[in-house]
């Protein structure tokens, strides 16, 4: 095991926060990051569960699902953090950073264990997890981070443009049945929508300009050039080809995943007989689609709203509502207990090695 390890979470904050900051500030911080994404977890929960014959969705848990395929469902979603952390690799380098690849995967096991319980929290955990690895800027680090979720949301894009394409019957039954996404489409049609937008960002503009020369405007530009070096090594690093391959195996890893999923019920595995549905890769790919936008909601690990996402995706496909649930529920515990898994194997590598390098430490010989 490697001895390049880090210190922990206290020293990376102190750099990456103000050490004084109002009360209000830190109440309305702890509000936005904890009390929102829980708040929002049990509302979209009880609007979940308001619609599902409960008795119907036990007996479906209990004699209706084949555990092994969500085990082996399981096991892929391992490689799609794997991936992820060897294309996060490809940025570091790119920045003159050389963690080893253990550390990186530790960093993106972390990541989502620790979003169960605290949303959004994760990504920063593990940009101060790499940042203190050799003492590198935190704000460069964040901005590789940031780079590597814009990657997934042009991805998140093309996928939603190629499943309006071959899905386009079943994307016309999800809007007629669920008006939701009309009223977005239309909001985005009207002149006023764009007007507030152009009108927000001048605005914002405006103040920069007006207040450029603010001391906490100059500490924000540094912080601000930082995070865009982090961002524009994508275009200059060697291994583009590398990091598109990387991209994909990671979303692949997504979609096999919630595929081999649908073998263990028989109503979804149904799907991957019906004639016209391409052995079920078409209602899948609605699934996976509106169930990737769906994480962008704050929330526990995604609870909720992916679960409503995959919920509305399969009753295109004539799935029960109390069915569907029982799909989701099933696969997100899966991909849960994995992640917990992983958390605690990562808390294992960090003890492990923090206690390697105190022992290297102690071996050195004393001079004079």
């Amino acid at each position: 095991m490697s001895i390049k390890e880090e210190n922990l979470l206290e020293e990376t904050f102190e750099e990456a926060t103000p050490s004084q900051d109002p009360a209000w500030k830190k109440w309305v911080g702890f509000i936005l990051k904890y009390i929102l994404p829980v708040a929002f977890t049990v509302l979209l929960l009880v609007y979940l569960f308001h619609k599902v014959n409960f008795r119907e969705m036990i007996d479906l848990l209990k004699h209706g699902v084949d555990y092994w395929w969500i085990l082996l469902a399981m096991g892929i979603s391992i490689f799609s953090h794997m991936f992820r952390a060897a294309r996060w690799q490809l940025q570091l380098n790119a920045l003159s950073m050389r963690p080893p690849f253990m550390a990186l995967c530790c960093s993106i096991f972390g990541c989502y264990a620790l979003n169960l319980v605290f949303p959004r929290l994760g990504e920063l955990w593990r940009c101060t997890y790499i940042s203190t690895f050799r003492k590198n800027s935190f704000t460069t680090v964040l901005g590789s981070m940031i780079a590597d979720r814009a990657a997934d949301t042009i991805m998140v894009a093309l996928l939603l443009v190629f499943s309006l394409i071959v899905a386009a019957p079943a994307i016309h039954v999800f809007l007629d049945k669920y008006p939701l996404g009309k009223d977005f489409i239309h909001l985005i049609s009207q002149f006023w929508f764009w007007a507030a937008v152009v009108g927000g960002l001048a605005l914002v503009a405006a103040g920069i300009l007006l207040f450029r020369k603010h001391p906490f405007m100059i500490k924000l530009k540094d912080m601000a050039l930082n995070v865009w070096q982090g961002i524009i090594v994508i275009a200059r690093m060697k291994g583009k080809w590398k990091f598109l391959i990387f991209t994909l195996c990671i979303w692949g890893c997504y979609y096999i995943q919630l595929y081999v999923a649908f073998y263990a019920f028989s109503f979804t595995r149904e799907l991957c007989h019906t004639p016209g549905l391409a052995a079920g890769f078409t209602p899948c790919l609605v699934a996976f689609v509106l169930s990737s936008i769906s994480m962008a909601i704050p929330s526990n690990g995604g609870l909720g709203p992916w679960n409503i996402a995959i919920m509305f995706a399969l009753a295109i496909y004539g799935v029960e509502d109390a069915q569907g649930t029982a799909f989701s529920m099933v696969q997100w515990s899966g991909q849960t207990v994995m992640l917990i898994i992983l958390g605690i194997y990562t808390m294992f590598y960090i003890s492990l090695a923090k206690t390697d390098r105190k022992k290297q430490k102690l071996a050195k010989p004393i001079i004079g």
